[in-house]
């Protein structure tokens, strides 16, 4: 379709989409614009002359140089990351066919320009990630840097942490640092606590487009986190590099637009993009590094340790450039992150002037000297040398202390709380919270305390300081209730240095009108009773609410901020989320103080289920469940559901968890597999938790014969489950007992189907993320992952192998190169529709299996000879050679037992013999041929013919125990000349142990020893 030169067009905007336009009508016959369009643009250039038109996403195809010319404005419009987002939001549009059947984008000339372009704005801003974090959801970035990785001809289908960096072109390099720096970075933000948007008017669709982007940024977040550790090796292998780095810019881009053969000379094998120096890039990826470890460090403690040696490089780095052009970090948040993690580890550097004062009193913290803390917050009131942060960071450190009981360290806190709020007041901020409730009840003691700390920290030169001060004083009698105490403060020296004797007459005139009544003497006897308390900033009372912990805490500041502002307050903190099966349940509370304390309950209890801190998610969940009992038994049942979730996962992640669970867990879990209540909304997942645990303690006949068919219907982890427990109890059973073995592979083969209904990337970049699964399947193959990885009992775990270790075989229809496994027999033979499979699903799937089941048994000789099978139809035969050996070493006590028949059998001693071959290891090659029940001269003698052998060659002939090998080794080593080599070889031959002569039972143990030692040689080269 053409266009004229000078095509006008008029954009209409809804809010922010700026992808939403309305060409101008063009007269087909005059080639001109219709009298209508005229009159329109017309008007609007007469409303608005001084307003340009915004230039339209489709110009920039029409137009090849308007782009770069666009982008090198001020202030372009639209701006660059809106760009973005309209260039990748046009090229994954979908189209309907003729069936009016929604089918992927096309992979055509238009689709690919629109992501050159949106890739060229991405380098035009020099791959920040910072603005484009900022600018781009989290959705977006993904396709952006996927596509990315596209361009720059990363291989596909093999995962990051496999390829060689060192070997890459410098652009593809590069473009895989990028993503993996994405990744970690991705990681770390996410785990942020953020607030939620404000809801505004509701727009026709725009809840279901928020909740699928919200859906979809969740499973990119899941995969990344899966393969996080992948991300880090990565980055770890970039830190290795030394050389220069090399990233696209326009201009190489534009090359790849034009012509990619001649592109990929230009720009990989050369140094024609932008040049980011080693020490540039070094710095940027430690300062992620250590953001990812210090993130870790909560549940790992030892990863603090990693991120401060990241962040020490970082900032050597930083102090080695003296122009960071390329290194965009906070160095503010550097300090913080480097402060923290010196905290953390103990690790002090005496010779940091930067930082010795924060060393100091993490010092005193380590040492328990905490009176010295005290005095040096009264002296730092006066140098007013700690940053107000730090100072609140300390006592929210010893205030979680004392709540984990560390005994005396209540009087300190109160201390410090005094501490700080004088230098509050001394700097004119606004009192903290926990000051305004240590008002509510105080002793002579703190009074006397305070008084003492405001003479010491007062700068009497300071007029601010002497103002500020007078007033903090001020306040401090208006709010005692004790006329004692009131009389302590305006008789004190500095009440009478900084205030009037009038002021002292108001004050306790206004003392003495309040009659001296304690409103904060009645007790704190329950949950139920804590009483509001007065404040003064909720800001200060949200970010309390965000770190408690403690169920009565959370009620008390919750009443506080209803007492203040009447709003949603579970809105607070958007990392707080309630399942949406129980959201509707939840919201329908109608009390507004209560709906907001059930739903923060619950979102803070499962928040510490996920990172596995289980004694306050059980404190929680209590709190929660005494709450909802008394008006709700659907909650109270969601409670004892969510309870019994928590126990489970408690049971399977304690050190114990190899004991069989207690008789009370596994009657409770029974029983919510049986429940029958039908207006309790259930979730799923404790369903897949419930049944997992079940199959791990081998409760089979439980699911395979009470589980309620309804149940079973309604539940796809249950049937899976029900279908597994009843596939192992036939084996290994015979043929006409496996009815449950087919229904189990129906059902995988379904999950693992293609749905061309569904969109599918052009290039299948996105697989991870868009997934092509069948519509028919009880679970999607994510799910199906997920659920497997929860399993420990080798008999199940075997069963699902044997399962796709057969479809695997099926689909890929190489009788040569078949995966070998257990129970292959009760599987079927073929597949009616085997185009509908997915052969790469089934692929990733077999071996995310076995090299999950390895994790908990590497020492599973079935299991290694399978991940062998895998690594060698894969063609890394170092990987697969290294299994074999393993395989071989579990079952034979490091080969100092003979290797059984049924391990070493003669298959996969000739795929051995195979990876050694493709190895150029010609020697290994002669050895191994004599283990096969027929010992096969022909690729022995082949292989010794080899003269470019990488292994140590004759080094190796002390393991040869075949008589005719050696005499073949000889007559070749004679024939070339070789000499030395012909004399080891003799010397070989001439053993007595190896006379034909001998017994047989001579030269089987002389064989023996040979295979041994042959064996564990080869086990250290490859282990």
């Amino acid at each position: 379709m053409s266009f004229p030169s000078s095509l006008l067009v008029l954009v209409l905007r809804v809010g922010l989409d700026s992808s939403q336009v309305i060409p101008m009508c063009w007269s087909s016959q005059q080639g001109g614009m219709s009298s209508e369009a005229a009159d329109r643009v017309a008007a609007v250039t007469g409303s608005r002359p001084g307003t340009p038109l915004q230039v339209s996403w489709f110009e920039f195809l029409l137009d090849g140089g308007l782009l770069e010319t666009h982008l090198q404005k001020a202030s372009p419009d639209p701006a660059q990351v809106q760009l973005i987002v309209q260039f990748l939001e046009q090229a994954s549009k979908p189209s309907v066919n003729e069936q009016n059947q929604v089918q992927p984008p096309a992979d055509n000339r238009r689709n690919r320009t629109l992501k050159l372009l949106a890739l060229k704005v991405a380098a035009h801003m020099k791959w920040d990630l910072d603005s484009l974090e900022r600018g781009l959801t989290i959705p977006v970035v993904n396709m952006l840097l996927n596509e990315l990785l596209c361009v720059s001809k990363v291989p596909a289908g093999v995962k990051h942490v496999e390829l060689d960096l060192s070997t890459l072109p410098p652009t593809t390099a590069m473009a895989v640092i990028i993503y993996n720096r994405w990744a970690i970075r991705t990681i770390v933000l996410s785990s942020f606590p953020e607030k939620q948007n404000k809801p505004g008017p509701h727009q026709m669709n725009m809840l279901s487009v928020v909740q699928q982007e919200k859906e979809l940024t969740e499973n990119i977040l899941a995969v990344l986190k899966e393969q996080a550790a992948d991300s880090v090796s990565v980055l770890d292998a970039a830190l290795r590099l030394k050389k220069d780095f090399y990233v696209h810019t326009l201009r190489t881009l534009d090359l790849l637009g034009s012509d990619a053969a001649a592109a990929n000379g230009e720009t990989e094998s050369s140094t024609a993009g932008l040049r980011i120096s080693a020490d540039e890039l070094h710095c940027q990826v430690h300062y992620d590094l250590g953001a990812i470890f210090f993130q870790r460090g909560c549940t790992d403690q030892p990863a603090y340790q990693k991120a401060r040696d990241h962040f020490r490089m970082t900032k050597e780095l930083l102090k080695k450039l003296d122009q960071a052009v390329h290194v965009h970090l906070d160095e503010k948040r550097l300090a913080g992150y480097w402060n923290a993690c010196k905290a953390l580890t103990g690790d002090c550097d005496p010779a940091d002037t930067h930082t010795t004062r924060y060393d100091r009193i993490n010092s005193l913290i380590r040492n328990q000297d905490y009176q010295a803390v005290v005095e040096a917050f009264i002296r730092d009131n006066a140098a007013r040398s700690l940053p107000t942060h730090f100072r609140r960071s300390v006592l929210r450190e010893l205030l979680y202390r004392a709540q984990q009981g560390e005994p005396g360290l209540d009087p300190l806190c109160r201390q410090l709380c005094v501490c700080n709020a004088v230098r509050d007041a001394l700097d004119g901020e606004v009192l903290s919270v926990g000051f305004q409730q240590l008002l509510l009840k105080p002793g002579k003691r703190i009074v006397d305390f305070l008084l003492e700390v405001s003479s010491r920290s007062l700068d009497r030169d300071r007029p601010s300081a002497r103002r500020n001060t007078a007033a903090f004083l001020r306040t401090l009698c208006e709010n005692l209730e004790d006329r004692v105490l009131v009389l302590t403060v305006t008789s004190h020296p500095l009440f009478l240095e900084l205030l009037r004797d009038d002021d002292r007459k108001v004050l306790m005139e206004q003392t003495r009108k309040k009659g001296g009544v304690n409103l904060s003497a009645k007790p704190l006897p329950s949950f139920y009773d804590i009483p509001a308390s007065a404040s003064v900033n909720i800001g200060q009372l949200e970010q309390q609410l965000i770190r408690a912990l403690d169920p009565r805490r959370i009620r008390q500041i919750l009443i506080e901020l209803h007492g203040l502002a009447e709003r949603p307050f579970w809105r607070v903190n958007g990392k707080w989320e309630v399942p949406p099966d129980y959201i509707g349940a939840v919201l329908a509370i109608k009390d507004g103080l209560t709906r907001d304390l059930v739903y923060i309950l619950m979102a803070k209890a499962l928040h510490c289920i996920s990172i596995k801190d289980f004694g306050p998610a059980r404190q929680l969940f209590a709190a929660c469940l005494e709450l909802v009992t008394e008006f709700s038994p659907k909650l109270r049942q969601v409670m004892l559901n969510e309870t019994l979730l928590l126990d489970v996962r408690a049971h399977e992640a304690a050190d114990g968890s190899r004991e069989r669970p207690p008789p009370e867990l596994v009657s409770r879990v029974r029983g919510y597999l049986e429940m029958r209540i039908h207006d309790v909304p259930l979730r799923q997942v404790i369903g897949e938790e419930c049944v997992a645990f079940m199959l791990n303690w081998r409760e089979n006949d439980y699911l395979t014969l009470q589980v309620p068919p309804s149940l079973v219907m309604n539940n796809p982890y249950i049937k899976l489950g029900q279908l597994l427990a009843s596939t192992c109890k036939e084996l290994p059973g015979p043929k006409e007992s496996r009815r449950t073995a087919k229904e189990l592979w129906e059902v995988v083969v379904q999950i693992c189907s293609v749905s061309v209904q569904h969109k599918r990337s052009s290039d299948g970049r996105l697989g991870l993320i868009k997934q092509r699964e069948s519509s028919l399947g009880i679970l999607q193959r994510s799910k199906f992952i997920t659920f497997t990885k929860k399993l420990r009992e080798p008999l199940v775990l075997t069963t699902l192998i044997s399962l796709f270790v057969r479809l695997h075989s099926i689909v890929r229809d190489d009788i040569v190169n078949e995966v070998t496994a257990e129970h292959l027999s009760i599987w079927p033979s073929s597949l009616p529709n085997i185009q509908a499979v997915d052969v790469e699903a089934v692929a990733v799937t077999v071996k995310e299996l076995v090299s999950y089941a390895l994790t908990l048994n590497p020492n599973n000789q079935a299991w290694l000879v399978t991940q062998a099978d895998i690594y060698f139809v894969t063609n890394q035969y170092s990987a697969a050679l290294s299994f074999y050996l393993q395989a071989g070493a579990v079952c034979s006590d490091f080969f100092t037992k003979p290797v059984p028949p049924d391990v070493y059998t003669d298959q996969v001693l000739k795929r051995m013999i195979k990876c050694c071959s493709m190895m150029n290891c010609h020697t290994q090659v002669a050895v191994l041929c004599q283990f096969l029940r027929e010992v096969d001269y022909m690729t022995a003698f082949k292989a010794l013919q080899e003269q470019n052998s990488h292994d140590a060659m004759d080094s190796f002939y002390d393991y040869i125990w075949d008589v005719t090998i050696l005499e073949y080794l000889t007559h070749i080593h004679h024939k070339r000349g070789e000499t030395e080599k012909r004399q080891i070889a003799v010397k070989a031959i001439g053993q007595t142990e190896l006379n034909s002569s001998n017994p047989e039972e001579v030269l089987q143990l002389a064989a023996q020893k040979r295979k041994k030692r042959f064996l564990q040689a080869m086990a250290k080269l490859y282990f």
